[in-house]
């Protein structure tokens, strides 16, 4: 097992690099896969353990509620006690809770493992690209962090494929037990070949009442919008609401007063940061709701089988995969705010074009015209919705800029999935009922299109054009290729290397 110090710094090109990338891409492709594929595992789910539209947004929701809440203590927890060793407890605890995934008696059983689930992802996924910036010398961190996002966009954009083809010949358990070889291989590579590295630095303390306030604040809605779904808004719901803010107010509170707050208020003073983060609560809100109910819509609605539907949406990843970073140049040329206006917008206009599909519907004439329109309108919004939350805030702290963005990216789809189907009448087994499902599937790409509208239009009155000047660019030399191909949550930035040491 090697114990060279990150120090020495691994040369692009070399045997031990290549298995350094290998460990980073599989190990981070392990959340992203799940994220893509478990949608489209939905309908298989909810008929196999009998549950309803409820049990199914627990499904998502347990999973997102451990990532938005404990992402931005991950990267934190792996400079303080080795990077490689949070890593490999990430691995080892994703692989553990896909196991008792694929197990699941009931649907409650699986909704907890899926919770199990997302602490591994929040423990792997900054941790990875960590791995990277801190055992590659500094001339070839760019072109492994470079060679890290596109590879993992393919992993993202072969998920729904893959799982569609897995539960279509197998059955949907069969895409949390196709982790665990992936997770052995993993383990047995970052033991060999990836060198343990820490921040001598790092704070010794962390903000544990924040993470466990902003868990119950969100878990306290979710519960009482999934539930007010099947009973109304009756006095539990309201009361579980009342919790819900109450715990999100106390986490406010913690965040201004406390000594190691993981979301520092001070950071939302600049404007453009502030602008960035409101129209990433909108955006992903919107998209978020909409992956939930497209891929069931296909299958129960349209007749999709599970490997259709999820080949249905790779137009989406291929778009972000082949011009997100064209977006991002574009947006340093003209400035985040008209490409940040017109990508949701664009994005709401394909949402709207989904309200042309229905029973029998041709992929070609009608759901692919929506998926690819929308695909451009993400394409052109998310790598300059990240770079604006970035440059709002010095640069020693775009790790932690990143982490709250991508932590609000997921409390937004948390609540959206949560609420999404309140809004459009869609309980208990409606999804079984083709009819009952479409009318509510288009009151809710109604209320997705709005919101992604009005995330445009908020980016067009509140982004500016202007850099701040406590962030200045890097120089073009030094910033790695990003392909921002993420469809569920913002990409995780590390701070710059040279500010952390």
């Amino acid at each position: 097992m090697s114990t060279e110090p990150a120090g020495e710094g691994i040369v692009w090109g070399t045997a031990r690099a290549r298995w350094v990338l290998l460990a980073t891409v599989v190990g981070s492709g392990l959340a992203f896969l799940d994220a893509s594929t478990v949608n489209v595992a939905l309908p298989a789910i909810g008929s196999d353990l009998d549950t309803g539209v409820a049990g199914l947004q627990w499904v998502l929701n347990a999973y997102t509620l451990a990532l938005a809440a404990l992402i931005p203590m991950g990267g934190s927890l792996a400079d303080r006690f080795g990077r490689r060793r949070l890593f490999q407890v990430g691995v080892t605890w994703f692989g553990l809770a896909s196991l008792l995934c694929g197990l699941a008696p009931t649907a409650d059983f699986l909704a907890l493992a899926r919770g199990l689930q997302g602490v591994g992802g929040a423990l792997l996924t900054p941790g990875s690209l960590a791995i990277l910036q801190a055992t590659f010398v500094r001339s070839d961190r760019a072109r492994a962090i470079g060679a890290w996002s596109g590879l993992s966009g393919i992993a993202a954009a072969l998920g729904p494929v893959v799982g569609g083809w897995l539960i279509d010949a197998l059955s949907w358990r069969w895409i949390f037990f196709t982790n665990l070889p992936l997770v052995v291989v993993v383990l047995l590579v970052t033991a060999w070949h990836v060198p343990e590295s820490r921040d001598t630095e790092a704070p010794r303390h962390f903000d544990v009442p924040g993470a466990v306030l902003v868990a119950a604040g969100l878990g306290s809605l979710s519960w009482s919008l999934i539930s007010a779904g099947e009973a109304g808004f009756g006095a539990p719901q309201l009361s579980l609401a009342g919790a819900g803010l109450l715990a999100l107010a106390a986490f406010v509170v913690v965040q201004a007063r406390g000594r190691y707050p993981m979301m520092p208020l001070s950071l939302f003073r600049n404007r453009q940061f502030t602008a960035a983060n409101v129209v990433t609560l909108a955006v992903y809100a919107a998209l978020s709701g909409m992956m939930f109910l497209l891929v069931i819509y296909l299958q129960q609605v349209g007749g999709y089988s599970a490997l259709q539907a999820g080949a249905a949406l790779l137009p989406v990843t291929a778009l972000m995969l082949l011009f997100s970073a064209r977006a991002g140049q574009l947006a340093e040329r003209i400035g985040p705010r008209w490409p940040m206006t017109a990508g949701p917008l664009v994005m709401a206009a394909g949402m709207l074009l989904l309200l042309r599909t229905g029973v029998a519907a041709s992929y070609w004439a009608t759901v692919l015209p929506a998926v690819v329109i929308f695909g451009a309108g993400l394409s052109l919004t998310v790598a300059p919705l990240t770079a604006t939350a970035l440059a709002g805030v010095p640069q020693r702290h775009s790790g932690l800029a990143s982490a709250i963005n991508n932590a609000l990216s997921r409390g937004a789809g948390l609540l959206a999935v949560a609420v999404l189907p309140v809004a459009a009448g869609l309980s208990g087994a409606s999804y079984r009922d083709p009819e009952l499902f479409a009318d509510g599937f288009r009151v809710a790409m109604l209320i997705c299109a709005g919101i992604t509208a009005a995330g445009g239009l908020l980016a067009a009155v509140l982004v500016t054009n202007r850099m701040d000047e406590a962030a200045p660019a890097c120089p073009a030399r030094e910033m790695p290729r990003k392909h921002h191909c993420a469809v569920d949550g913002p990409p995780i930035e590390e701070a710059a290397p040279e500010r952390r040491a």
